[in-house]
């Protein structure tokens, strides 16, 4: 699917006022990784247990267990990983920063098979551990492909222009 075709195809798939950050897929990832972020930074299982919680009541027990294994391992990994200190905005918010975005981004772009995942990747990760994030992404986009949490393409296209718009904010 190109850039045009999945950004044409988007407000048939959701309501043209509901915001990207509500649409299923997207919240499990979006909050998930904002609550395990959360989890690991003050030490607390405050933060596990909200995101748990959610996994639950969205997907069942059995899925659950499954789907928030495999974020926490993504998320330990781009934790010990990362190129920068990961920013996430509160649970909730409906607001995107680049790590976010470059996460979702990612984890679209495996379900999708489309060379974004390779962009993500590059300003998500230390050259020499871009292999452990990107494993551990894959696991988790697979496990949520196959309980029918198919996130929507994020075109290339987009994740540059967060990119350059974000130029003067990166912590390297």
């Amino acid at each position: 699917m190109n850039d045009e075709t999945s950004l044409r195809n988007f407000p048939h798939q959701m309501a043209s006022n509901t915001p990207y950050t509500k649409r299923g897929p997207e919240r499990l990832v979006l909050e998930g990784y904002r609550h395990l972020t959360a989890a690991l930074e003050t030490q607390s299982l405050a933060p596990w247990e909200l995101g748990y919680a959610l996994y639950q009541s969205e997907l069942g027990p059995a899925d659950a267990k499954r789907a928030f294994s495999e974020l926490s391992d993504f998320v330990r990994a781009l934790k010990t990983c990362a190129r920068c200190p990961l920013r996430t905005f509160p649970y909730h918010s409906d607001f995107l920063c680049r790590e976010e975005c470059l996460s979702l981004g990612l984890i679209a772009s495996l379900q999708h098979g489309d060379d974004t995942a390779i962009l993500c990747l590059q300003h998500l990760a230390c050259p020499l551990r871009e292999g452990r994030i990107e494993a551990a992404a894959k696991s988790f986009a697979m496990v949520l492909a196959s309980i029918d949490q198919r996130l929507l393409p994020v075109p290339a296209s987009v994740i540059g222009d967060i990119l350059k718009r974000d130029d003067s904010h990166q912590l390297h």
